[in-house]
């Protein structure tokens, strides 16, 4: 792990103070950085370079910000095998592993060769309307189909390996990873997914139906979303990233993409303890 990239959220207040301090310790370790433009202008002297060919000239990217930021980097990636480190710029993040104070810890850790990697699954939609394929996209987090230029319900039909599973009047609808699970799929009544549970959850965002339940598949299936009535365009969210508007009867596809993403932990992460510091669970009291 000798040339490392950097993505920084520049809108943070302390990203400046950060990454300086990154520039100082990185040449005490002999450790080339390279930065994508906007983070750049942040790091005078540092090589910089357009985000789509930072994959092929780095061993492993840092994404400085929170959640959103590790999202970016990730995307920024497109697929390539270099693990990512997030270091938060802010609150707790689900994805963010190190702390700013620790920053200096986790380069010596990187040169060191001491971390562990995990394993995240990235899900892969193609959009369809008619016969003719309009998108095609990579979500760590989620899928989400709804909302839209009106307040109007509409009509989503759901299937499972070309199997009719039902059709749902409601706002929206979720197709999260475990690592997606703990962000809109949680707050629209999903379970909490290990991040190496082999599985999607489905959410219906406020069906029109006290039945309803999140559903959870095995992430080799192929989850079919027809937008089977609207009277208004939708939009389609990939990540919150990057946005796609829909129409009636477009069609998506949702399956395991075979490029997941590795993410990088110093010794001592624990998912677990960033759950319950996130989540606030104190325990019950006998």
């Amino acid at each position: 792990m000798k040339t490392i990239g950097i993505v920084a959220n520049c809108r943070k207040p302390q990203a400046a103070s950060v990454l300086k301090r990154l520039a100082v310790k990185a040449s005490e370790l002999g450790l080339e950085l390279i930065a994508s433009e906007e983070t750049a202008r942040l790091l005078p002297g540092v090589k910089r370079l357009p985000e789509s060919a930072l994959s092929r000239r780095i061993d492993v990217l840092l994404a400085l910000g929170g959640d959103g930021s590790m999202l970016h980097a990730v995307r920024t990636l497109k697929g390539a095998n270099i693990p990512v480190l997030g270091v938060n710029l802010g609150s707790l993040g689900f994805m963010t592993s190190v702390t700013q104070e620790d920053l200096e810890h986790a380069l010596e850790s990187l040169a060191a060769g001491k971390f562990t990697t995990t394993e995240r699954t990235v899900a892969e939609c193609r959009v369809f309307r008619g016969r003719k394929q309009i998108g095609h996209y990579r979500a760590l987090n989620d899928i989400v189909t709804g909302w839209g230029t009106s307040a109007r319900i509409i009509s989503l039909e759901l299937s499972i390996n070309d199997e009719h599973v039902s059709s749902f009047a409601c706002d929206g609808m979720i197709v999260s990873t475990p690592t997606g699970s703990t962000g809109h799929s949680l707050s629209a009544g999903g379970p909490i997914l290990a991040p190496g549970a082999p599985a999607f959850v489905i959410s219906v965002i406020c069906p029109h139906t006290l039945s309803n339940r999140p559903l959870v598949v095995s992430n080799d299936s192929v989850v079919s979303v027809r937008v089977a009535q609207s009277m208004k365009k939708l939009l389609l969210s990939i990540d919150g990233q990057e946005e796609l508007s829909l129409l009636k009867d477009d069609r998506l596809t949702i399956r395991k993409s075979d490029r997941g993403v590795s993410f990088i932990h110093l010794p001592g992460y624990s998912y677990f303890s960033v759950l319950r510091q996130k989540l606030h669970w104190r325990g019950s009291s006998v």
